[in-house]
């Protein structure tokens, strides 16, 4: 190594070691923030939590200013507000776009939760709280990190642009039009989405792809009125039963979805990911003895993992229709209905999955009924080649501060502004969240690792580094 390339090297161990003093200083303050914000009710979808979102949105914006952010903005979207701050000094430096969200879900059921859900405490090493690991742990960890950077180096080594939303929790339905209207503000050569968790076991991991969704409504319709079945059963069709029919169309035995088309575009595993997918330590007994199952079940040809992360899927999500009641009713029912929901993966649109669905269902639905079709909401997959200089500077930084290389793993579920960033803003993402995978996310009990949270923020002002080194672009 050249005389220059040692005194870079003990130049940067000089400032890791000075951001690790002030952070070893200021551990009390940084946990009383991320309290502060857990105390927060910021419900989304709930319209008497409006005041605790905006609540949030300007407590947020008061850390990104305390943090030494600048042009720091609580921007209003026609919903809750989106909080925006920058730092764009890092001249010939590449410019990243931070995503985090500040709103939570519901607490029920109450009566389940340890301690009240926006009371936070910390318990065996663990924040519990309604948002401790979704997701406002990762806002913390992000401002924080930036302001370790700034108060000890007084720079960052790239400029940081962040984005922090209030509603990813209720279908994020006013942030594409806000993203449109600041797309020129929000230029950057790539986004860093921190809304995601390790792997089973708390093992370091990336997120590298994300399933889309398509959701919808079936109502079937047959007769004005309920009909009594003696009287005229036989003459016409049950609701029930033709719903049944048409559910049982869409999908075969084997779990293969029947719609023509629903395939097509469907992105062939490449060996590098079926590597990754192999080292992933899954012990298929305890996975089903932990969801209670007799058995696993899913396409043929493929693994449970790559089922998971790697495969589309159609599910009814909810059907009913008819007498639900204690005792006899002897009906013809009127109507009947389901809520069906398709999980995509990278290269398949929502649109025109929608749009295939449709027209099978059309072919399939008995003549003796009415039919209709309600969308509740949809979103498109995203995927981050594992080989990206920006997910590798990520997997560099997670190895220098948890001593581990990451898995790559795949989400079933969805985060739907990742390909809202690819849409509108033009730009790939990495996915980079340090939640617990069992960290009860939605449900009662949520709660995340306090030296997880801890370690991210290290392993972020790492990759702010990492990513000052790379030529992007």
């Amino acid at each position: 190594m050249s005389e220059a390339g040692v005194s870079s090297t003990v130049d940067q161990d000089l400032e890791r070691q000075d951001l690790e003093r002030f952070l070893d200083t200021t551990k009390e303050q940084r946990l009383e923030s991320y309290k502060a914000l857990l105390r927060i009710p910021s419900i989304s979808g709930m319209p008497e939590h409006a005041p605790d979102c905006r609540a949030a949105a300007e407590f947020v914006a008061a850390d990104l200013r305390i943090a030494g952010m600048e042009h720091v903005e609580v921007s209003e979207t026609g919903g809750h507000p989106v909080v925006y701050a920058d730092w764009l000094h890092a001249a010939g430096k590449p410019t990243v776009l931070v995503y985090c969200h500040y709103d939570v879900q519901p607490a029920d059921p109450l009566d389940l939760w340890e301690s009240p859900p926006f009371v936070p405490v910390v318990k065996e090493g663990r924040m519990l709280a309604r948002g401790s690991s979704d997701c406002k742990c990762h806002v913390s960890m992000h401002v924080r990190a930036a302001e370790g950077l700034l108060r000890t180096r007084r720079s960052l080594p790239v400029n940081l642009k962040f984005v922090v939303e209030g509603e990813e929790e209720s279908s994020s339905v006013h942030l594409d039009a806000w993203l449109t209207a600041n797309r020129e503000r929000l230029a950057a050569d790539f986004a860093v989405i921190s809304d995601t968790s390790f792997f089973e076991g708390n093992l370091p991991a990336l997120t590298i792809a994300l399933r889309g969704l398509v959701y919808f409504q079936l109502d079937v319709t047959g007769s004005k009125l309920d009909l009594h079945s003696g009287v005229y059963g036989g003459a016409v069709d049950n609701p029930v039963n033709a719903l049944c029919r048409i559910v049982a169309a869409l999908k075969g035995p084997d779990g293969r979805v029947s719609v023509p088309g629903f395939y097509d575009d469907v992105a062939p595993l490449t060996p590098l990911d079926k590597a990754a997918f192999a080292a992933l330590p899954l012990d298929e007994k305890s996975y089903v003895e932990g969801i209670g199952v007799t058995s696993l079940f899913g396409e043929p040809g493929f693994t449970t993992l790559e089922r998971l992360g790697a495969r589309p899927t159609l599910d009814v999500n909810g059907i009913w229709g008819g007498f639900e009641g204690e005792g006899p009713k002897t009906i013809i029912p009127a109507h009947a209905h389901a809520k069906i929901s398709c999980r995509l993966v990278a290269n398949q649109d929502a649109e025109k999955i929608f749009g295939l669905i449709a027209d099978h269902i059309a072919k399939v639905a008995p003549k003796t009924i009415r039919y209709s079709i309600q969308r509740l909401g949809d979103g498109n997959p995203s995927l981050t080649p594992i080989d990206t200089p920006a997910m590798q500077a990520a997997a560099r930084a997670i190895e220098a501060t948890f001593g581990v290389l990451p898995l790559y793993i795949r989400e079933g579920g969805s985060v739907p502004v990742c390909a809202s960033f690819e849409s509108i803003l033009g730009i790939s993402t990495v996915l980079l969240g340090f939640a617990p995978a069992d960290g009860q996310f939605h449900a009662p009990n949520e709660w995340m690792w306090m030296s997880n949270f801890e370690t991210g923020i290290r392993t972020i002002a790492r990759y702010w580094d990492e990513v000052s080194n790379l030529e992007i672009g």
